[in-house]
């Protein structure tokens, strides 16, 4: 099938890599040429795993290639994503402005039936719109359909290439039937493509999203709680998972939800519940729980040490939202660095991935370490803030002769309290004692 990607951001560049994967012929589009240069020179400007391997493959065999050029790749193409970035307006709401370009030059380029895909995370309605500008350009037919994407950063390509799940909003018989040809080959294990009308697929990616927000809030809050009463929030944790009801995912307790998805996508639903006189109390806390959990980690800090740190050094490990990815949009990190930087301290930082953004946001304000341990070296404190693997049996005699003091601040669990006090740390961690 003949396929183009319009933004080839992070959903965008997994979406065209993995459809060319499965024997599609797939054109994605970007007004980067510098961007586009480097794809074409295999240099992948986002770390996801596996991606690279894929991108390489296809291009070398001609059935994946990258171009500026939107008006000739939808007259190439019978289906036209449409991945272009969606990013929070200051009232919260998405802003559709890049959707509504595209929209509008694909109109412009139509040269007979197309299928166009909103694949960027929108909000009710906006088909409709896509399909009213569209409409003022052409008169060609042409369907615009809803088709999420539920992509985990880090686990991106295995989730394209497995799902649990495919949701088409389609309102034609046509246009469904041409998903349900192009993912068939997605689904051979038996996973279902879910079929519904548009307004309900656009509605699904924005209540999946919050509701996993809500489970993380939760957590968080539960633990603050059992820190408080003196109970153990990982054994909490295990007793409500072990009911197949709750399950265990998302229900890990520590610095909040971070990246591109998680704040934007509740923030948004919280514009559409009140732009429509709906309820969203739940909606609102779990954000307000979110953006707290950071504050309190950053209390816990000021409480040990004081609010003048001025001759300490803070070593930090993880500044990514999350392990697996560079991405730092919404990071933890960033809070907190930012407040130790406020209070007068110096942070030493290391991150597998993140390093190249991370000196976007602080310049020569912190110190970039080669290695994680060389971010310890004569640190009165270390921060556990992103849960990467290579964290998570480190070498804790090294880690105490780097330290000026042995004192540890983790905001992930990453470690047994008990055993880190048998080691002599001091060790803060969140919801346990």
């Amino acid at each position: 099938m003949q396929i183009c990607v319009i933004g080839t951001g992070y959903v965008g560049l997994v979406v065209g890599t993995c459809l060319a994967e499965m024997g599609n012929y797939v054109i994605c589009v970007d007004n980067d040429t510098s961007k586009l240069e480097l794809l074409k020179k295999g240099i992948v400007p986002i770390y996801e795993p596996g991606l690279d391997d894929l991108i390489k493959v296809n291009v070398d065999e001609k059935r994946l290639k990258f171009s500026s050029d939107l008006q000739n790749a939808v007259k190439e193409s019978l289906v036209c994503f449409i991945a272009v970035g969606t990013p929070q307006s200051e009232d919260g709401a998405a802003d559709l402005q890049y959707v509504e370009a595209v929209a509008e030059s694909i109109g412009k380029a139509i040269n007979g039936y197309k299928v166009i895909v909103d694949k960027s995370t929108v909000p009710v309605g906006t088909a409709e719109r896509v399909t009213n500008i569209i409409k003022k350009q052409t008169n060609h037919e042409f369907d615009v359909i809803s088709n999420p994407e539920f992509l985990k950063q880090g686990a991106a390509v295995d989730d394209f290439l497995k799902p649990d799940r495919v949701v088409i909003g389609s309102n034609s018989q046509r246009a469904t039937e041409i998903m349900q040809e192009l993912y068939a080959p997605f689904l051979r294990t038996g996973n279902p493509v879910i079929i519904m009308d548009v307004k309900s697929a656009e509605m699904t990616k924005y209540a999946a999203n919050s509701f996993l927000a809500v489970k993380i809030s939760y957590a968080n809050e539960i633990a603050n709680i059992c820190e408080a009463v003196g109970a153990d929030a990982e054994m909490v944790r295990i007793g409500m998972c072990s009911d197949k009801r709750i399950g265990s995912q998302f229900l890990f307790p520590g610095l909040g939800y971070g990246g591109s998805c998680f704040p934007k996508d509740v923030k948004a639903l919280l514009k559409t519940a009140k732009d429509n006189k709906c309820g969203y109390k739940l909606l609102e806390a779990a954000d307000e729980v979110n953006n707290e959990q950071r504050q309190i980690f950053i209390n816990k800090i000021l409480k040990r040490f004081g609010n003048d740190l001025s001759a300490m050094t803070f070593g930090v490990w993880g500044l990514a939202f999350k392990p697996k990815t560079n991405d730092m949009r919404m990071a933890p990190s960033i809070t907190i660095i930012n407040a130790l930087l406020e209070h007068g301290a110096q942070v030493k930082a290391y991150d597998p991935k993140a390093f190249e953004l991370a000196k976007t946001i602080w310049g020569d304000k912190i110190i970039y370490a080669e290695n994680s341990y060389e971010a310890l070296r004569d640190a009165d404190c270390m921060l556990l803030l992103t849960e990467w693997n290579e964290f998570r049996r480190p070498d804790f005699d090294k880690i105490k002769t780097l330290l000026k003091s042995p004192v540890v601040f983790d905001g992930r669990n990453q470690y047994d309290a008990e055993r880190m006090n048998r080691r002599g740390f001091e060790y803060h961690c969140v919801g346990r004692q």
